[in-house]
């Protein structure tokens, strides 16, 4: 399921970045009250009246600078604009209407999209009422007070911003056809490998990092079996983006793996795995879903009889969060190993459905326990009463104990490894809730 994308915009300064952190619940964005400070997009989930959303927080548009940094993110924000479901417009009520805030809504206005126009900064609405209503003078609906540091008038606002939601975005998609994002920076052979899969080239391959800037869902066939592979812009360490548009590739990625089953991380065999492979690993991770490392080029590396051993060493090193990730060494040029992809595919998509009886497990938990007593702190040890699976994609499962404050994470991933070595659950995370007996759901 693709959450919907709710973008805020406005001109530099009027507040959005203040917004955003009031809306996550914690101070991701930088504040500063200079114009520009907020140049990269930084995302969110939130959630309201149990509907979940990814929030984008983006930089200020300046329509007519030709500062190249606002230049860029007013490219940037235009982006944000195409791809979100719902447009938080934000206005500032103590600078007053400006020529730039008219030349935003002519953008707005254009994107055909739903637009909320809130109007910050409003400490007092008797205050500040006849201010507001100048707003009606850019005729793109009703003005909406609000007060993003105060966290005044956030609740009417948010019920504005889920109306527009569609039905078909909250809910799950009929098609139980796995969906697979290819995730990973630019220029390591994403697109190449969907081509390589399909046996013809429906996506655009160039050596020009960042050529690919949308998520493509490409339905594939393999042995009487459908696959939907999602191809997703190209990810890229900060210091090395010259083209502040592929920023964005960042949300595009996060929306791909949230509809996806199973993330397929491509690395590049000649650069080996690098930190900002990590970055991107960690949304897959974050998200529960299935994880398969393909270590593309792999043609291109000259081996010995311990090249593949010290490479898995790396990746392990490097993605040390997610050590149950599978590995595969391919190449998308020559086709090397890709049937092996299918095949680790179908193993992954297993793991993510597999249900474990509730008296299975807890066979497991006793000898667990037995194995190695809980922890206990100032005389009061851990109990466990029981343990039951309540989900799939990721496995999730629900431990009864006496005192959560007594369970270390380290018994936690004692007992997820004791699951691990009786079923397997290869290249998916498990997810775990404790539970004080009689505590509510």
């Amino acid at each position: 399921m693709s959450k919907p994308v709710v973008a805020i915009v406005g001109r530099p300064n009027v507040g959005k970045s203040t917004l955003f952190n009031a809306l996550a619940g914690e101070r991701i964005a930088i504040v500063k009250d200079t114009p520009g400070v907020t140049r990269d997009r930084i995302y969110a989930d939130v959630s309201w009246l149990d509907k979940n959303f990814t929030l984008i927080d983006t930089g200020g548009i300046e329509p007519e600078s030709t500062d190249i940094i606002l230049s860029q993110m007013r490219e940037q924000a235009q982006i944000a604009i195409d791809t979100a479901d719902v447009i938080i417009f934000m206005t500032d009520v103590r600078q007053g209407l400006q020529d730039a805030d008219s030349k935003v809504a002519d953008m707005l206005r254009r994107s055909h999209k739903p637009v909320i126009l809130v109007v910050n900064k409003v400490d007092s609405v008797l205050k500040f009422e006849m201010d507001v209503y100048e707003f009606y003078n850019l005729g793109i609906g009703d003005p909406m007070p609000i007060s993003s540091a105060n966290r005044m008038g956030l609740g009417d606002m948010l019920d504005k911003v889920v109306s527009y939601f569609k039905p078909e975005d909250l809910t799950e998609s009929e098609d139980d056809t796995p969906r697979i994002a290819i995730i990973g920076k630019p220029n390591v052979g994403k697109s190449s490998l969907i081509n390589k899969l399909l046996g013809e080239d429906r996506l655009i391959v160039s050596d020009i990092a960042g050529t690919t800037r949308d998520a493509v869902d490409t339905r594939v066939s393999w042995q009487g079996k459908e696959y939907v592979f999602i191809d997703t812009a190209g990810l890229r360490r900060k210091g090395k983006i010259k083209e502040d548009i592929e920023r964005f590739s960042v949300i595009r990625a996060v929306t791909a793996v949230e509809r996806s089953d199973v993330a397929v991380l491509v690395i590049d065999a000649t650069e080996g795995v690098t930190e900002q492979d990590a970055k991107i690993a960690g949304i897959a991770h974050d998200r529960g879903k299935g994880i398969i490392i393909a270590v593309n080029k792999w043609d291109a590396i000259e081996k010995n009889d311990k090249t593949v051993y010290e490479f898995e060493e790396k990746v392990h090193q490097i993605l040390s969060f997610m050590p149950y990730a599978r590995i595969l060494f391919i190449s998308a040029k020559t086709g090397q190993r890709l049937p092996k992809l299918y095949e680790t595919l179908d193993a992954v998509i297993s793991s993510q459905t597999l249900r474990v009886q509730t008296g299975v497990l807890n066979e497991i938990l006793s000898e667990a326990m037995a194995m190695q007593q809980p922890p206990s702190d100032r005389g009061r040890r851990l109990k466990i009463f029981y343990m039951t699976q309540v989900g799939v994609k990721p496995p999730t499962f629900v431990l009864f104990v006496n005192d959560k404050d007594l369970m270390h994470f380290s018994y936690v991933r004692y007992i997820e490894n004791k699951l691990r070595e009786a079923f397997g659950f290869d290249g998916t995370s498990l997810k775990f809730i404790i539970r004080e007996r009689g505590e509510k759901s």
